[in-house]
């Protein structure tokens, strides 16, 4: 039997002990964007749990980039001197440890999940006023955004850069740029949000011109031995907003840049997208930017049997898959997925005991 997904990965000089990812999933847990003690279970436990790269949840590079105002952020030296603990923990374990830079754009200011996530209007105190690329809300009942002006964004480009600067200062050996899910970048992106009329939108080349701003700007501080990855959106679900064919297009100009890896979701534009969820739906995003661009690409979504994942790189649809419910379902997968799959995989040693035998 293969056994791909428990194949070490080398990205630069950084190396993954396997395939497996922790998706960043948004906890919704600090009021000042201060990772403290869930932080440090919820990811830590992920790494005890055998995944070779754990990646903390999308944090923001200003307060203005929060999706709610419980967001994990890091805009300031204390919330990158909080998580440096938690990275030499995730480290520890033997798992590399990742962040995910982001901006909500004009799907900030809105309440937790678990609160209702309605959205918080700007008058509100826990609210305030979102930004975007066009004056164009994510549904009726969230704030219109400001237009950004050519100086919001060179000053959010900017705010990308600082959170680069100090996500190294806290350890991390990977980042990963958000440009998915309808937020800000993303934004940018979709000709369903970018109604914009100067040379950031209209064509395609217009579309993609703030985006990879960012992404030049974090890639010349981002340290040349790591890794940078993008999660991008493959595909609003929308016809006439952003698809496959354009993220070909933006992953291309990506891999100019130095973008290492291309990590493939899906959605987020709309609230009324139709969406055909099922099991490793956007796995063929993944696989088509592999084979066309030769770019290593991560796979994501409703993936969560250990041959699933197995198949899928084996097949050469993706170079590692990330799992997100199904990790916060059971920390230990990675560990059983061995087992599964017949590999001898080391258990950390405080949990030898419980170690199935074969």
């Amino acid at each position: 039997m293969s056994n791909l997904l428990f194949t070490p990965w080398k990205l630069r000089s950084v190396v993954l002990r396997n395939r497996i990812i922790v998706a960043p999933m948004c906890q919704y847990s600090t009021p000042d964007g201060v990772a403290r003690d869930w932080h440090m279970v919820h990811l830590g436990s992920r790494a005890v749990g055998g995944a070779g790269m754990v990646m903390v949840e999308a944090s923001a590079v200003s307060p203005e980039g929060r999706i709610s105002p419980d967001d994990l952020g890091i805009w300031n030296d204390a919330q990158s001197a909080a998580l440096r603990p938690i990275v030499s923990f995730i480290q520890a374990q033997g798992a590399v440890a990742a962040i995910q830079i982001a901006h909500a754009g004009r799907k900030a200011s809105t309440a937790a999940p678990f609160y209702g996530g309605a959205p918080i209007p700007p008058d509100d105190e826990r609210g305030w006023q979102p930004i975007g690329a066009s004056p164009l809300p994510f549904s009726p009942q969230h704030t219109v955004p400001a237009e950004m002006s050519v100086k919001d964004m060179e000053r959010v480009r900017d705010d990308f850069v600082a959170a680069a600067e100090r996500a190294h200062a806290a350890g991390f050996s990977v980042l990963e740029l958000h440009m998915a899910h309808g937020y800000l970048l993303h934004s940018f992106l979709s000709p369903i949000s970018n109604h914009r009329q100067d040379r950031y939108g209209g064509s395609l080349e217009n579309r993609l011109r703030f985006p990879l701003e960012v992404a030049q700007a974090v890639r010349a501080v981002w340290p040349e031995e790591l890794p940078l990855w993008t999660r991008i959106s493959a595909t609003d679900w929308v016809p006439g907003g952003w698809d496959s064919e354009q993220s070909v297009a933006l992953a291309t100009e990506l891999k100019k840049i130095g973008v290492d890896v291309i990590d493939c979701s899906s959605g987020g534009m709309t609230p009324d997208a139709q969406i055909p969820a099922g099991p490793g739906f956007q796995v063929p995003f993944a696989e088509r930017i592999r084979r066309e661009l030769q770019i290593p690409t991560v796979a994501v979504g409703l993936i969560t049997e250990p041959m699933q994942a197995e198949q899928i790189l084996v097949t050469g649809q993706a170079d590692a898959v990330a799992l997100a419910r199904e990790l916060l379902r059971n920390p230990y997968w990675p560990l059983q997925a061995a087992h599964a799959l017949g590999v001898d995989w080391s258990w950390p040693p405080q949990y030898d005991r419980a170690k199935p035998s074969r």
